[in-house]
């Protein structure tokens, strides 16, 4: 498949180490190991994290060809706090250079012949107005694809409005459990069951699907007419850094194989829960030791 995304590019910056990130990247890397072509729509500061940022992106086998080299701003990075039970919290630090991306007529063009499968995009980044013009010249570029918006709601990066603009975007949700109780609060609604939650946004919003994610207990997944919930895969948790951004790269790998949703859904959980074994948004992973999890 070819994927177009757009979002973030940072550094996760733990206290030991810091390790390529962005949740709308680290889907991208995930699903390039999965053997999809993926052009990333971001930007990087013109220093040592830029600079390193897109080594990195190649060695992902990301197309670096619409990442800006941003000379006024600095590369992203996040703060980031791993709490016993491998729960991370996170200050980011803002403006960064992937606040400002740029998309050339040429760069647009090209998109367009690319002939997109899926454009992935989520919330954070798109604060920034120079991020919600790209995307959406994304989306005219490529009218035909379908739309993941992974909703990844962290504080003070995100607002009710703009929430609703990028449901009104999307073909597929993917949100975990804990957003979904945000979101009902966001809009005044009362908590109900994940399934009451899924039928009734997919129907507001006119959705193809809607996966909530939800940890160790696997996730719950509507897609058209079928609901179920899958369980998820015991492992010894790293930290859960890009867990969710493997799941949802893993969860539009097996949409495009033409999968039943049983089988996407287990094989998206098995990838969240091998990545969560690991330390590092994007680290190593192949698809047998995905297949070899069991319960």
């Amino acid at each position: 498949m070819n994927i177009i995304s757009v979002g973030e590019v940072l550094w996760d910056v733990f206290q030991e180490a810091e390790h390529i990130g962005g949740a709308v990247f680290n889907c991208s890397a995930h699903a390039a190991r999965l053997g999809h072509s993926v052009t990333f729509i971001s930007a990087v500061g013109n220093d040592d994290r830029g600079k390193r940022a897109l080594q990195r992106a190649r060695e992902l086998r990301l197309s670096t060809s619409c990442i800006r080299v941003d000379p006024e701003h600095p590369t992203g990075h996040v703060s980031v706090w791993i709490d016993a039970a491998g729960q991370p919290s996170f200050t980011i630090h803002r403006p960064a250079a992937y606040d400002f991306p740029e998309l050339t007529p040429d760069q647009e063009r090209a998109l367009g012949d690319a002939r997109a499968d899926w454009l992935v995009f989520g919330t954070l980044a798109q604060m920034s107005p120079a991020v919600r013009a790209a995307t959406r010249a994304a989306v005219r570029t490529s009218s035909r694809a379908r739309r993941l918006y992974d909703i990844n709601l962290r504080k003070d990066s995100f607002e009710p409005g703009l929430v609703r603009e990028l449901l009104g975007l999307a073909s597929i949700l993917k949100i975990n459990e804990e957003e979904v109780e945000m979101v009902r609060s966001l809009y005044g609604e009362p908590h109900t069951s994940f399934e009451a939650f899924c039928d009734e946004y997919l129907r507001r919003y006119g959705l193809e699907g809607i996966c909530v994610t939800r940890g160790a207990r696997g996730c719950a997944v509507r897609l058209r007419e079928c609901y179920l919930e899958a369980p998820g895969y015991p492992v010894q948790v790293a930290d859960t850094v890009g867990a969710g951004d493997a799941f949802a790269a893993a969860f539009i790998h097996g949409l495009g194989q033409g999968w039943s949703v049983a089988e996407v859904a287990d094989f998206a959980n098995r990838v969240g829960a091998l990545v969560a074994s690991r330390t590092g948004a994007v680290p190593d992973w192949t698809i047998a030791e995905a297949r070899a999890l069991t319960r």
